[in-house]
């Protein structure tokens, strides 16, 4: 039924759109990407068996197919786009960091360095562990839902989730600038 499916479109493209942004980091691919993806539910929706919820089923697909599609970027050896100036000239509309209320220009610069560090410790982590981070943080996914989407056991997840947690955090503290120790009030280093 065409009518259901373009439903199914409305109310799932956004945010399978967001997903796929948010792994791929162009809007374009990402757009790709989403429309490859509702091409193969179109064509597989008579086989869907209903075990898991639909949009557990369409997330699989797009994080499988932007999985595909930045290792073909690699073998392909294009240019990933870093430059936040140039992401912004896309007009993407959805950051992957959320934004702030902008009127202090010393937050606002504190924020946009920290969405700088942020999105830059992400894009060190492996491909795998952006998804399962992407899903469970960004998008709120349990560790059911990532399991399912992700075809992988809950423990893998769970694993994997710890695992980009940990590189995250260590990607991040080799961003920062070390901090000197602040010194106690007797002269001695605190601890």
């Amino acid at each position: 039924d065409g009518i259901a499916f373009s439903e199914l479109v409305n109310r799932h493209y956004r945010r399978a759109l967001r997903v796929a942004f948010g792994l791929l980091k162009d809007r374009h691919d990402a757009e790709d990407v989403v429309q490859d993806a509702f091409v193969r539910v179109h064509r597989r929706l008579k086989t869907f068996e209903g075990n898991s919820a639909f949009y557990t089923w369409l997330y699989r697909i797009v994080v499988n197919l932007s999985i595909d599609a930045i290792r073909k970027r690699r073998r392909d050896r294009r240019v990933d786009i870093e430059d936040e100036a140039t992401r912004d000239a896309l007009g993407t509309g959805e950051e992957l960091w959320p934004k702030f209320n902008r009127a202090d220009p010393g937050l606002s610069a504190e924020r946009k360095q920290l969405s700088a560090k942020l999105q830059k410790a992400f894009d060190a982590l492996p491909e795998i562990h952006q998804a399962v981070l992407f899903l469970r943080e960004l998008e709120g996914l349990s560790y059911e839902e990532i399991s399912a989407t992700l075809n992988i056991k809950k423990g893998t997840v769970m694993s994997r989730l710890f695992h980009a947690r940990k590189s995250m955090q260590e990607n991040l503290e080799q961003l920062s600038p070390e901090t000197p120790a602040a010194e106690d009030s007797a002269g001695g280093m605190k601890r």
